[in-house]
């Protein structure tokens, strides 16, 4: 035997190559085309699992994976698993969160205020579990809730009160008396 020769593992996955080839024309979402490719381009076209990697723009690692999911499903599309994207680590679904929120929102559209520390305490008591204050924030925030600013003034505050007195307070302030522009001023 002359030098070094390194023999390549045969690839597996000739039963389904037929399916995978359908799978490239008919595939709906990106990674179903990226899994038939993972198993057409390494026994059609000879490609190395790091050749084909980079063909399809994964990792070594990840092209295996997805080839070994069509494999072993017999190049039979997998329905019955979710695909990705919503809402995973959801405490409520929409629904329930309308019905939980109801109360709070019914007491607030009367007149009442919305406390965010007694809607926090029933979300906990309704989880049986300490949740953060963002999300109750955020729970507010997905129903169409947001945090207000402070009023400017009091609500009962007199106007009218407060501007009579500025005009009749006569003792100057510190600041005017100290800075000189008060006193001795030239007109």
């Amino acid at each position: 035997m002359k030098g070094n020769i390194v023999m390549a593992r045969v690839a597996s996955g000739k039963e389904v190559l037929e399916q995978a080839k359908d799978l490239l024309i008919n595939a709906r979402t990106i990674e179903e085309l990226r899994q038939a490719q993972a198993v057409v381009l390494p026994l059609e076209f000879g490609l190395s699992m790091k050749q084909t990697a980079a063909a399809i723009g994964t990792s070594v690692g990840w092209a295996c994976q997805l080839r070994m999911r069509l494999i072993r499903s017999g190049g039979i599309r997998d329905t019955t698993r979710p695909s990705r994207g919503g809402r995973r680590r959801e405490n409520l679904s929409r629904e329930e969160e309308v019905a939980f929120l109801a109360p709070f929102i019914e007491k607030a559209s009367a007149g009442g205020i919305l406390i965010v520390s007694e809607i926090k305490q029933a979300l906990d008591a309704r989880l049986k579990r300490k949740t953060s204050l963002a999300a109750t924030y955020n729970l507010l925030h997905r129903h169409g809730w947001r945090k207000l600013a402070p009023d400017k003034r009091h609500p009962k505050a007199d106007v009218l009160a407060q501007d009579e007195w500025k005009k009749n307070f006569e003792i100057p302030s510190q600041k005017l008396t100290k800075s000189g522009k008060q006193k001795d001023r030239c007109v």
